[in-house]
């Protein structure tokens, strides 16, 4: 099973691509959503969280973990790595080295929040990659929270978009960084803003292909053209859960066999810590 974890909806983005290269791997996802946002959160406290969600998701099976967010990864995995040494881990990172090998004119945007900004991660890779491009950065304040409402297109979230991107246009960037699994759920908005001369890169397929490849490493795990199975994906978060199962069947846009969910539970992990689960089983 792939264990997958964000503060929020965010990660379904890398989720959804998780699915594409593992179409026959169980997964769980948790949503940390009575925390989000992680963005403005110590990196204590979000070692903390990373803990308490993969000692559940290890519980339960896990035997990769993905954090699908660029904050906890910078805060967490090393951590993480440290704590739990029998457990491979896949983390998010801005894709500062690809863009910087991409861009023509030496000018590249990076939208991602303040906790990964300001992390030693992100320090590292722009020592090691960027010395010789510009960066313009924007934190994007209020941006996930819009997305966790599901305002994907509003008016609201077109405009905030607007004053975090046109400051870079007017630098003539012509490569953007979506440095927040948040955002890829703004995309198509993104795209309309800086038109085609603006490549703009999401690294969660990349982090998908790392996790096949160590997910197939276990011989015991199913590879891509085998005969199919019945899958099991699990969505779990310790937020509102119907507004969740709402976000997982939009932003997931991927065809069940069934329209309602499977079961439901609530289940602890730590001491007034409730996670609420949604599991929807496929016959593929």
């Amino acid at each position: 099973m792939i264990g997958v974890f964000d503060s929020g909806v965010g990660g379904l983005s890398v989720l959804r691509e998780i699915h594409r290269a593992c179409p026959h791997q169980p997964t769980l996802y948790f949503a940390d959503q009575a925390h989000v946002p992680y963005g403005p959160r110590p990196e204590s406290e979000l070692r903390e969280y990373a803990g308490e969600i993969c000692d559940y998701l290890i519980g339960r099976g896990a035997s990769v973990i993905v954090v699908a967010c660029n904050t906890a990864t910078a805060a967490a995995i090393n951590w993480l790595r440290e704590t739990y040494p029998a457990t491979p881990f896949v983390g998010m990172e801005p894709a500062i080295k690809p863009a910087a090998q991409l861009t023509k004119s030496g000018r590249i945007g990076v939208l991602a929040t303040a906790g990964t900004f300001k992390s030693q991660r992100y320090s590292e890779l722009m020592n090691r990659f960027a010395q010789d491009v510009e960066l313009f950065e924007n934190s994007c304040v209020g941006l996930v929270e819009q997305i966790e409402y599901g305002e994907l297109d509003s008016p609201k979230t077109i405009a905030m978009l607007k004053e975090f991107i046109n400051p870079m246009l007017e630098k003539k960037i012509d490569t953007l960084i979506l440095g927040c699994t948040h955002y890829p759920f703004v995309l198509p908005a993104i795209k309309t803003i800086v038109g085609e001369s603006v490549t703009v890169i999401d690294p969660a397929p990349a982090v998908a292909q790392q996790t096949a490849r160590l997910i197939f490493a276990n011989q015991n795990e199913k590879r891509p053209g085998q005969s199919p199975i019945i899958q099991i994906r699990e969505y779990g978060t310790n937020g509102d859960l119907p507004n969740f199962i709402k976000s997982v069947n939009r932003m997931q846009s991927i065809a069940y066999t069934g329209s309602n969910p499977d079961k439901i539970e609530t289940v602890n992990i730590v001491k007034n810590h409730h996670l609420n689960f949604y599991q929807k089983v496929h016959n593929n």
